[in-house]
């Protein structure tokens, strides 16, 4: 009948309007007077049977108007021609029953698409009215709306955090199942990242707020549902044409049983018994559902059409550095030469880092302030781009960097080094003496592995493309069991690959973190950005992870198989049901009032099938 943008859509009982059950009400008691023949004669009962009718079937008539002017085939239409029929050949109490069962469906399906977008709505209560801020030393309690990033919000135990931010000061853990779908809290240090709307469970947090209102993960995952509402997707379009279709092969049944038969309650019914609302509403409502669902797992995913896409895809392709790593260098080995301590080759490196910039000079420095190393300022200090650095500190002649720079400059090295493909050796001499060596590594995530091997069952091929070396893209393909791999690509070299597997295989996902994705994640039939990456990313792509495990991505792609699965359902059923309705009518095996039934009861059905997706809406008690 109604539709998910159905005017007067509303969301619990309390909501449906009076008039609404005043109008069942009346038809109700208009079908009674007419089955018991309260007044008679046959006029009166005429009478009352149209007014129950006029007056009753006014929603169904307005919108079948609306229809006519719009130029659209709908069930609102073949519904008037049905009961303007009935009521043409004096079956009064059949059109009243018949509009008794539409007001009442379309009730209970409103009710059930209203519980669809309350779900995930609901979402907005979880966030705090007012937070304890401190400012200038004062703490003081502000209202959310006020809240500024870079505002240093106290979180008390017990209390729902109402920014997104990082702690800067405390230790606790943090219930933020309804973000990122973790089921254990999670421990919260100084720097780790927090949601708003997640549950401080035991000490104070104090979190400095990078996002507020709609620039946090439970606004965009609002803004997401409002886009997934506003734009249709492909399969909704679908939808909507195939109802369409089936009022006309409905009509088209109705007009041959009347040819062949001369029977008026068989043609009725044949009209009736033909419904495609399920489909109709049910489809969007699985993608609303859908997308609610991987928002309750960390995923937020920017509308019904990349949701269609998800599950049409068989290609994943993969960024490393910050995607499949952790795109932070660390210093995993210090292998000082015999003689020399592990902290002397720190103290000595160190020196010259303090002014680096580079990402191998930032991990140099956050593994001496670990080791609380007191370190020199460098007195002269020269960077070469792509060998390293040369400076002095306290009279000594000091030189970090590759083996190929020490050996320009005459200093040899002893010994072997080690290392592993996702590792590079940096190299310390002092006063032209090699000192010894530091493995600089970036880590794989942990749960890279298993992602890939989910991916892989699912029946996904895997291409992963990377600027770094050709050696190290080929190792960690190798420890990922990665299709295909491919490296040393600039950005715009990433996106004609991507133009190219589209080419072969029509959809294509990317995932990436950094600015230079940007452009790949644009291409790509669905751009998937990690939570952490850059602004950039996380707003060209289509689908953002929020807690930046690849796991949630790939518990997204599962929700969209769910959700077609349930659209294939909804279609195939509606058809199967159509077409056996259909044929018992026109053989006069269905009255119009068993038609009737038959309609309302499949299309609540797979709407209700739809609304099996749904995500169970959480309480907001706490924290308010």
């Amino acid at each position: 009948m109604s539709n998910t943008d159905h005017a007067h859509s509303t969301v619990g009982w309390r909501d449906i309007e009076k008039s609404e059950i005043a109008r069942i009400v009346f038809v109700g008691l208009a079908a009674a007077a007419v089955w018991f023949r309260v007044w008679e004669p046959f006029d009166r009962i005429s009478l009352i049977g149209v007014i129950g009718a006029l007056v009753g079937g006014y929603p169904i008539y307005h919108e079948a108007i609306e229809s006519i002017l719009e130029r659209r085939m709908t069930m609102e239409l073949s519904m008037t021609i049905a009961i303007g029929a009935a009521v043409a050949i004096s079956e009064f109490f059949t059109a009243l029953v018949i509009i008794a069962f539409v007001l009442i469906a379309e009730i209970l399906e409103d009710l059930t698409v209203g519980r669809g977008r309350r779900a995930i709505r609901d979402l907005l209560d979880l966030i705090p009215d007012v937070a304890t801020v401190r400012r200038e030393g004062r703490m003081e309690e502000l209202h959310s709306a006020d809240l500024r990033v870079g505002d240093v919000v106290v979180v008390k135990p017990g209390s729902r955090v109402s920014v997104d931010g990082r702690v800067i000061r405390g230790h606790s853990f943090v219930d933020q199942s309804a973000i990122t779908g973790e089921s254990l809290p999670v421990e919260k240090l100084p720097g780790a990242a927090v949601y708003a709307g997640t549950i401080n469970q035991s000490g104070i947090l104090e979190v400095e707020t990078t996002g507020t209102g709609s620039q946090t993960a439970f606004g965009r995952i609002i803004a997401a549902v409002e886009e997934a509402e506003k734009n249709q997707a492909p399969i909704q379009r679908i939808a909507d044409r195939l109802a369409g279709y089936l009022v006309y092969f409905a009509l088209g049944c109705a007009l041959l049983t009347f040819i062949l038969t001369r029977d008026a309650r068989s043609t009725i019914s044949v009209i009736i018994v033909a419904g495609a609302c399920g489909i109709a509403a049910g489809t969007p409502l699985a993608l609303l559902g859908g997308i609610g669902l991987a928002a309750r797992n960390g995923v937020i995913i920017k509308g019904g059409k990349y949701l269609e896409a998800m599950w049409a895809a068989r290609r994943v392709v993969l960024d490393k550095t910050g995607t499949l790593t952790f795109g932070k260098p660390e210093v995993v080995s210090i292998d000082p030469v015999k003689g020399k301590s592990v902290e002397n080759l720190m103290e000595v490196a160190a020196a010259g880092e303090r002014l680096s910039e580079h990402p191998v000079g930032k991990a140099i420095m956050a593994k001496a302030a670990t080791m609380t190393l007191s370190v020199r300022e460098p007195e002269q200090f020269r960077y070469l781009p792509g060998k390293g650095i040369h400076f002095t500190a306290g009279g000594d002649d000091v030189v970090v960097g590759s083996r190929a720079f020490l050996d320009e400059l005459g200093i040899p090295v002893n010994g072997s080094t080690n290392g592993n493909s996702l590792s590079s050796n940096v190299f310390i001499a002092q006063n032209q003496q090699f000192l010894g060596t530091m493995q600089i590594a970036d880590t794989l995530r942990p749960e890279a592995v298993e992602a890939v091997r989910e991916l892989s069952r699912l029946g996904f091929r895997t291409t992963l493309l990377t600027g770094d070396q050709k050696s190290i893209g080929e190792s960690v393909a190798k420890r990922l069991a990665v299709d295909e791999v491919e490296a040393e690509l600039l950005p715009e070299q990433k996106m004609e690959r991507i133009q190219k597997l589209m080419g072969r295989d029509h959809t294509v996902i990317m995932i990436g973190d950094g600015i230079n994705d940007a452009p790949a994640l644009m291409q790509a039939s669905v751009g998937v950005a990690m939570g952490s990456g850059t602004d950039v990313a996380t707003e060209t792509a289509n689908v953002v992870l929020l807690g930046d495990n690849l796991l949630e991505f790939v518990t997204a792609l599962k929700i969209a198989r769910r959700v077609h699965g349930v659209i294939m359902v909804n279609f195939a059923g509606t058809l199967i049901v159509d077409g056996i309705g259909v044929l018992l009518a026109s053989l006069g095996y269905l009255n119009p009032l068993f038609a009737a039934f038959i309609h309302v009861s499949s299309e609540l059905a797979f709407i209700l099938n739809s609304a099996r997706l749904l995500p169970r809406a959480s309480s907001p008690s706490s924290g308010r």
